[in-house]
């Protein structure tokens, strides 16, 4: 699933193509795409709606209007891509936004997991969304303090959107190791000094796959099928079995919380 680094990967792809536009049409080719809500109430709000800003939120890549906002996540395989107005969509595509320039956008999802809506406002996304890792109000101290209000395995209290807004299992994997935290430990039993060498990480690791334009193992891509280049920077993630890049042990690759985990057994003890 994308992370916070392929989606704003795409948003600033897309940005500078779609400020400024405005949506004429909204269709799907596939019902449950605007689920709950049906097409035809989602294409009756984005009608005639100019397109203001494109942004991100977590995981989500926001439309924002002259009046309302559309929200899409892309999940396993969905993508957003420019077409010209007069290609007819392929069999993977399941909706379209005909814009009122020379391009039209489409969004493409081979399994169906995709979703877009539509929100008069920020609000209720808001309510079920946590800090972002990357704005300035997120600092060292504010982690600790989060660690230390709950009591869960780090791992999966990583992954939870309303905990911290944006990281997948990729960026927390590589996170953790990079603070040696083991992903079993308990969150209010991270110290202050781990806490934050766990913020700096965190921060580190997001901005370097930014600048590298994500990280591809075998569905993202954007644009004209660019693949993200911080997989050569991973240090544990999908690397189970080779040698840790610090102390030679062999990692490993556990279940925790459900998904898939990388660590290293000696720079990472549970304590």
């Amino acid at each position: 699933m994308p992370e916070l680094p392929e989606v704003e990967t795409v948003v600033r792809h897309l940005r500078p193509r779609l400020v400024g536009q405005t949506i004429q049409k909204f269709a799907a080719t596939w019902p449950k795409v605007t689920a709950p809500a049906p097409v035809k109430t989602v294409a009756g709000q984005l009608a005639d709606r100019q397109i203001v800003e494109v942004a991100r939120r977590g995981k989500f890549i926001l439309l924002e209007l002259d009046r309302g906002l559309v929200h899409i996540h892309l999940r396993m395989t969905g993508r957003l891509l420019l077409a010209p107005t007069d290609v007819a969509l392929g069999p993977h595509d399941r909706a379209r936004f005909s814009l009122s320039g020379d391009d039209d956008l489409v969004f493409r999802d081979m399994r169906k997991f995709g979703r877009i809506g539509y929100l008069p406002d920020r609000s209720a996304l808001e309510a079920q969304l946590g800090p972002e890792p990357l704005d300035e109000a997120f600092t060292g101290d504010l982690l600790a303090a989060l660690l230390k209000g709950h009591k869960r395995q780090i791992k999966p209290l990583l992954l939870d959107q309303s905990f911290i807004a944006g990281l997948g299992n990729i960026y927390v994997d590589e996170a953790l190791f990079a603070a040696r935290i083991h992903p079993r430990a308990l969150s209010h039993r991270v110290s202050r000094a781990k806490a934050h060498a766990l913020h700096s990480a965190i921060r580190e690791i997001l901005t370097g796959s930014i600048a590298a334009q994500g990280t591809t193992f075998i569905n993202f891509a954007w644009g004209a099928d660019k693949t993200g280049g911080y997989r050569m920077a991973l240090k544990v993630f999908g690397r189970q079995g080779q040698p840790c890049p610090v102390c030679g042990t062999a990692l490993v690759k556990q279940w925790i919380g459900q998904r898939g985990t990388h660590f290293c057994p000696r720079c990472q003890r549970k304590r």
